[in-house]
């Protein structure tokens, strides 16, 4: 499916209107069937749908591992994907069942639902990272874009380690570009608890939470984190690294992670 569309549009400059042509992403309503019954709808970008809906069901707890899903069958024209399990799923407890998850940042999602607390994880990763490594792994990440580089409307997610990023995904919703992240890994074994994630958006406390999920130690963004996000950060023992621009950056939790580079 196309992910981006040409349209015509006018353009104001200091020399007047001008009428061009300009790329724009799509988006896309995706709803899930667990069992033939429906689950959620998610707003998206056409791409990656099934490693989205992976994702999206680890980390709201319906599933633990690729191998509980029977069968995928996506349809990509219609906007459906049905998903059977190996066995039954109780979905009353899930509060977002039967709505539509806007691809907007903000209300889509909120911390402080049961299935959150039941699947967010207390970080065990030992990996840690240079000064350096932080500013390479950003700039590889949004270089690694070509979607945003043409039409600025997605944000960008990346998994990597010390010697650079390996995964890349977008999306024009956040949580469905690290849920992208999260269903690659577990449709090919991917551990993830040695893996650093880097984030184009702010740091949220859904994205926090969403980056304990995934089980990474370090989250590195080149956007500010919350406050919220800051605190659970720190309950939760990740580095939470922000505003990665230039050769400079914050370090608003568990700076150990970060090792200091010396020069000879």
């Amino acid at each position: 499916m196309k992910i981006t569309t040409r349209r015509a549009i006018t353009r104001y400059d200091s020399a007047g209107m001008t009428s061009i042509e300009d790329t724009l992403v799509e988006e896309f309503p995706l709803t899930i069937y667990i069992n033939d019954v429906e689950f959620a709808t998610l707003v998206c970008s056409p791409e990656y749908l099934e490693e989205l809906v992976v994702g999206f069901l680890a980390s709201e707890g319906v599933i633990r591992h690729f191998n509980e899903i029977e069968s995928i069958n996506l349809d990509d024209r219609g906007g459906f994907c049905h998903i059977h399990l190996f066995r039954e799923v109780v979905t009353d407890h899930f509060t977002y069942s039967k709505r539509v998850l806007g691809s907007c940042c903000g209300k889509s999602r909120q911390f402080y639902f049961q299935n959150d607390a039941e699947t967010t994880k207390t970080s065990m990763s030992r990996t840690t990272l240079t000064p350096s490594a932080c500013i390479s792994l950003m700039q590889e990440m949004q270089s690694s874009s070509m979607v945003f580089k043409k039409t600025g409307g997605i944000h960008n997610a990346s998994l990597g380690t010390k010697d650079g990023a390996f995964l890349h995904r977008g999306d024009i919703g956040r949580h469905n570009a690290l849920d992208k992240l999260y269903g690659h890994c577990l449709r090919n074994r991917i551990s993830v608890k040695d893996k650093v994630l880097i984030f184009s958006g702010r740091i949220s406390s859904e994205v926090l939470t969403k980056a304990a999920k995934i089980g990474v130690g370090i989250v590195l963004s080149k956007s500010a984190p919350t406050n919220l996000a800051i605190k659970m950060a720190e309950d939760l023992n990740i580095t939470a690294v922000g505003f990665i621009r230039g050769d400079s950056f914050n370090i608003y939790s568990h700076p150990w992670r970060i090792e200091k580079e010396f020069s000879y």
